[in-house]
Parts: structure tokens; sequence; C-alpha cells
């Protein structure tokens, strides 16, 4: 077994919730980055993912567990740990050469040694030229081409990427993933392991040695999945077909609740975050089920690349879909529910009535809403108390969008309305008046 650079065992992390509150973003995670592997880490928005990274980087430090860095704990910046950053994260008044040279500089690395580091990483990426241009005369994938260039010129024994190709177009982050794998395969990059946080299942395939599977609510490690296949390698070969199958179940599958069997459906709570999904694109998604060339299920990869959705924004549609019993997920697949079939095929007034009628029955949020306007004399609430209810188990901006979309799901199904201007949840018009007592005759 290769030695370990980094090593983590039984890592936590915590943050303040509105009230004071401890919040778990990560909690007993094990991980072990060893000498020459390329790990990739996948999971649902908030798992903790970017903030297991940064306690890698030594940006932030842990709550609980250890951390070490060639065998001694890791308590600030590593000199051997970089990282490149989603967003290009350039100074706009540098230039590439400057930029570049910010991490010797901060080392206290003499100005004729950085300039020639410098130059040599610039090189190293394709960037030979431009060492005297701004930022702003830069493409995307040449901006983060700077990014990723100001972190190899430290010379790394650790590369740390967070979602480094998601702000790219798909044909740049495709050659720019493309060269930083070809410079890992050459011993080109100083580089001996890199971990890699992404969105896209198939970018994970193609450049891991492993992926690790993220629950949340707290981040956790759920699955591994390790990939012996050599690099470079080909996307639509059936040997990475399959293996991206297994990611995508892996990530659709969910966790069983404490106690509850593990094939048993797993119930959601109160203070569950929703899958972010816009009632269109899920109705969409139905109806190219129900085509005739599919009777009823599609394979979710292949449903990506028909439609140009992003995992990011794929995945969340099928798990809504689940979730409210309309589609069922099981092993890559979607498949559409009798319950699915009378959704499509009804008037816009039926798929409504469903859609409420599921809600209320699947989604405890929207039920807790719904059950609270029904008690209130006058039929309306604030959302304040609803979003503080979510802010117990979640951070305030996460909550805020779980809040948003169950609001978006239960007007559409009538369950409940809700004013932009006062910020007031009421019963729809017609139940507002017969929620209100009567008086009887003088």
């Amino acid at each position: 077994m290769a030695e370990a650079i980094i090593e983590l065992k039984g890592v936590g992390k915590s943050f303040r919730s509105a009230d004071g509150a401890p919040r778990a973003v990560l909690e007993g995670v094990d991980f072990r980055l060893a000498e020459g592997e390329i790990v990739a880490l996948l999971g649902q928005s908030g798992s903790g993912k970017s903030t297991l990274l940064r306690i890698l980087a030594g940006l932030i430090g842990a709550d609980g567990g250890s951390v070490t860095y060639r065998g001694q704990p890791l308590y600030a910046p590593a000199r051997g740990i970089a990282m490149v950053f989603q967003s290009f994260a350039l100074f706009p008044w540098l230039t590439v050469q400057q930029n570049v040279e910010l991490g010797l500089e901060a080392r206290g690395i003499a100005a004729d040694e950085r300039a020639r580091r410098a130059s040599a990483a610039i090189d190293l990426i394709g960037l030979a030229g431009f060492e005297g241009a701004l930022p702003r005369e830069l493409s995307g994938g040449m901006r983060q081409r700077v990014g990723i260039a100001r972190a190899l010129v430290i010379e790394p024994e650790v590369l740390l990427m967070d979602e480094a190709f998601s702000a790219l177009d798909v044909l740049t982050g495709e050659r720019l993933r493309d060269d930083i794998l070809q410079l890992w395969g050459t011993g080109a990059m100083p580089t001996k392991a890199m971990l890699i946080v992404s969105h896209n299942i198939e970018e994970a395939v193609l450049m891991a040695d492993r992926i690790l599977i993220f629950a949340a609510d707290p981040g956790r490690v759920r699955a591994e999945l390790p990939i012996h296949l050599p690099r470079p390698r080909d996307p639509d070969s059936l040997e990475v077909r399959a293996l991206i199958d297994e990611a995508y179940a892996l990530m659709t599958e969910r966790a069983p609740a404490a106690g509850r069997a593990a094939e048993e459906p797993a119930r959601m709570h109160l203070g569950d975050r929703l899958p972010e999904a816009d009632i269109g694109r899920m109705e969409a998604l139905l109806e190219m089920l129900i085509d005739d060339d599919r009777d009823g299920r599609a394979d979710l990869p292949q449903l990506a690349e028909e439609t140009e959705l992003t995992d990011h924004d794929l995945l969340p549609l099928a798990q809504a879909l689940a979730l409210l019993g309309f589609a069922k997920l099981a092993d890559a697949d979607l498949h559409l529910t009798e319950l699915g079939r009378r959704y499509v095929a009804g008037t816009h007034t039926l798929r409504q009535q469903l859609l409420g009628q599921q809600l209320l029955a699947h989604v405890p949020l929207a039920a807790h809403i719904r059950h609270s306007l029904e008690q209130a004399p006058s039929g309306e609430l604030p959302q304040e108390p609803f979003l503080e209810l979510l802010m117990e188990s979640l951070d305030e901006p996460t909550a805020e969008r779980v809040l948003r979309t169950a609001i978006e799901w239960g007007r559409y199904g009538e369950v409940f309305e809700y004013d932009l201007r006062t910020g007031l949840i009421h019963l729809p018009v017609g139940e507002e008046e017969e929620s209100e007592p009567t008086t009887g005759p003088d």
C-alpha cells in the first residue's frame, strides 16, 4: 500500500446556526490520500465537500478527530498542499506573471527565483506569451489556467481542486481536464496526489482512481467506488459507462433512517433539505419518460446527455420525482410510476391536485406549513417561523433555498399561497374564508 500523504480520522466540523447552536457540517470522516492517486469527492450540495477541502488546505481547523500531513498534525496551511478554487480568484490589477508569483512572494522567495519558477509554471500550463496580460484580457479557460499555475508554482505534493472546471463551458473544461491528466501522467507536474471535488460524475470517473460518495447533514463518507482502468479513459467505452452508471446509482441511493432496515424507504423529516427542483423541469422529465421509445424508463447518464443538464441539475430533479412518488430510482435508472403516468396524462387541474396530495403525504415541511395555516385564525402566517425551524438543522442559505422550494411546490399544488411583498404564507383564496370561525345568530 502506498504511503499516506494526508490522513483523516473521525474528523468533525460544526458551525454556529443563527440561534447560536452548533450545526454539524462534517461528522466522523475517515479518509486517506496516498501517493500516486487521484481521489474524487461526489455528493449533493451542502454535504461538506468544500469544507473538507478547506480543512485539508489548512484554511480552517477541524473541531474533532485528527488531520495529519506526512504523519504530523495539520494545524495551518502546509507548504506541500495547494488549492485551485471554482472561481478564478485572480487579482484583476495584477498581470498573469504577478498573480502566479503571489504564493512565492508570501513565502519570501527572492524576486529572481520567483520570476523563474512562475515563468516555468506558466509555460507548463500552456500560457507562455501571456505573462504580461491582465485577467480581463483572458478567456475563462485561460484564467483558470492561471489559477492552476499559481497552485503548481509552489511545487505542491498535494493539489486540491474545488470544482475547478465547473465555471467553464463543456469543451474548455474537458480540454483543461485532459491537459491536467497529461501533465500528471507524464510526471511533468511535481504533484504526488490530487483530491478533486466535482459535481460531474463522468468527470470523476475519467479522472479518479477512487470516488468517495458523501452523504449530507452531516457530511460523511457513505460509499467508495474504486476505479482500476488505465488513463486516458474513453468516455464511450463500456467499462467507463458501467462505472458512470454505478456512480449514479450510489449518488441517488437514499441511506435508510436510523433503526430502519436497508430495504425500507427512508422517510423525510421536518428539517431535511429538499431537492432544489423546478416544477417545469420536473414535468418535462416526466413527459420524456412516457415517450414510446422509453416506455416509462430512462437511464440517468443517457438523460443527462439528451437534456444537456449537468448532474448538479438532473439529480435533484430525479430525486424530487422519486420523493413525490411520480417516479422511482433504481440502479441509475428513473422509472415512471402509475401515479406518474396519471400525472403526465392529466389536465393542469389534475396535476395540481396530485402534486398537492403527494406534497402533504411525503414532504413534512409542506404538511407542517399547511397545518399551521389551518390553525391560524386569519389563515396566514409570516415565513420567518418556518425559516427559523429549518435553521435548527440547516445553515441559513440552505434553509432559505429549502423554504423557497417548498413554497414553489406548495403554490403549484394549491396547498398554500405566498405573497412576495409581505412575506406572508396563506391558505389559497376561498379556503381562507372557510377557515374563519363562524358566529351563530344573535
